[in-house]
């Protein structure tokens, strides 16, 4: 809304310093100095407001060292992550950006869906909370949402680099061109970026085209399907990753800063020409909104790192999950989150592998064995004898690793 104000006092009335809130990198710094403020201020009241409606954890007895202290502490702590998120985004984004708009759809949406889920657990005395199946419907209705705008929008385009001996040649007659110059004019396209390999891209088109090209225009519904797995993957990976103090917020600020730097240099057709990569016209607006994001997940570190005052629940946790999913999908990353959400994909293997061997072995041998102490992974070190500070921080260092792999295969082919 700010943005809107100071642009028309500036075309209108010429304000003074109006025009900064022109520039991205002003008004990112200003969401993520505002979402910081709110979620470490306003994140205290709304924790005692939780504590005076005894929203408190209830603990499960999983044989954990320092588990029972944690019973009673506030949980949907997400709330403080969804409002330090989409304050500062309504006040300093560009509200009709398609890609904002999808993340604000899908913050709410998750939003709710964790809510309900929390909701349920404490109010209703359901230790299950939302049964599962009406979870994965949310999950893939907001994949059906996501899929088909990003599909179908007209404000959803790529642009392509120019052949290289027109290149060349446009270059011959002016060697000061501008970059924008040497790219072709918007297209709709399923391409996506695939690193490690020649040209590193993907065509989601190709997986339906090689048995026919007249199959083309039904890539959507292979793209759609794509979304629905990514966000119900994610969601979910995020979810079980939250499970000490601190982990899931950490890790989850590691992953949206590496995904900021992607929508940044995807939506400058000057990185994009410098680092040969995808140039994804209004997608840098997304800066605004991780921004607000990192700052609201940095903020409500200040309160869950060990020992937690509070947990998002599943408030946050799915929330979280479903943004860095539309993010990462919205910026042609996704095939990159199996390296950058490792911890994500490490704790939900866990989970995977320890039932399926305890099942498997329970109808082999007549009694189920396990591959770890415990799942999902993060307790098997715990069941370990590590304490989970330690564990919380190894984590981390393995996401800031692998968040340095990610931005990498930016220049490797």
């Amino acid at each position: 809304m700010l943005y809107y104000l100071f642009e028309y006092l500036e075309k209108e009335f010429q304000f003074p310093g109006a025009s900064l809130f022109g520039f991205l990198s002003f008004r990112a710094a200003m969401a993520i100095i505002l979402s910081l403020l709110i979620s470490t201020i306003y994140g205290k009241r709304i924790i005692r407001f939780l504590q005076k409606k005894q929203v408190g954890e209830t603990v499960r007895d999983l044989g954990l060292e320092g588990q029972a202290e944690k019973a009673g502490t506030p949980t949907m702590g997400g709330i403080i992550i969804i409002l330090a998120t989409l304050i500062p985004v309504f006040l300093l984004a560009k509200l009709d950006n398609i890609y904002i708009i999808l993340l604000l759809i899908t913050t709410v949406w998750m939003g709710i869906i964790g809510f309900i889920d929390d909701y349920i657990k404490k109010f209703k005395n359901d230790k299950e909370g939302l049964k599962g199946r009406f979870k994965i419907l949310g999950q893939v209705g907001l994949g059906l949402i996501v899929g088909a705008t990003l599909y179908f929008s007209d404000d959803v385009t790529i642009k392509e680099k120019l052949p290289i001996a027109q290149q060349q040649e446009l270059l011959a007659e002016n060697p000061n061109i501008a970059p924008s110059k040497l790219f072709e004019e918007e297209i709709k396209s399923t391409k996506t970026t695939i690193p490690f390999v020649k040209g590193n891209e993907f065509d989601y088109a190709s997986l339906i085209t090689w048995l026919s090209p007249s199959l083309k225009p039904y890539a959507w519904v292979i793209f759609i399907l794509a979304a629905i797995f990514i966000i119900t993957a994610v969601s979910n990976g995020a979810n079980l990753t939250d499970g000490i103090d601190g982990l899931a917020a950490g890790t989850s600020a590691i992953i949206v800063l590496t995904l900021g730097i992607f929508a940044w240099v995807s939506g400058n057709i000057i990185f994009s020409d410098y680092l040969n990569i995808m140039y994804i016209p209004r997608v840098e607006e997304i800066t605004i909104y991780i921004a607000a994001f990192v700052g609201a997940l940095i903020g409500f570190l200040w309160y869950n790192t060990y020992p937690a005052q509070v947990f998002m629940g599943d408030t946050g946790s799915l929330t979280i999950g479903g943004i860095i999913a539309v993010i990462a999908i919205a910026v042609r990353k996704e095939w990159l989150i199996p390296l950058l959400c490792g911890i994500f994909l490490a704790e939900n293997l866990s989970v995977v592998m320890q039932v399926s061997y305890f099942k498997y072995t329970k109808k082999k041998f007549g009694e189920g064995k396990r591959i770890f102490k415990m799942s999902p992974l993060h307790h098997h070190y715990q069941k370990s004898g590590y304490h989970e500070s330690k564990i919380v921080t190894r984590f981390w260092i393995i996401g800031i690793l692998l968040a340095i792999l990610s931005i990498v295969t930016l220049k490797i082919r």
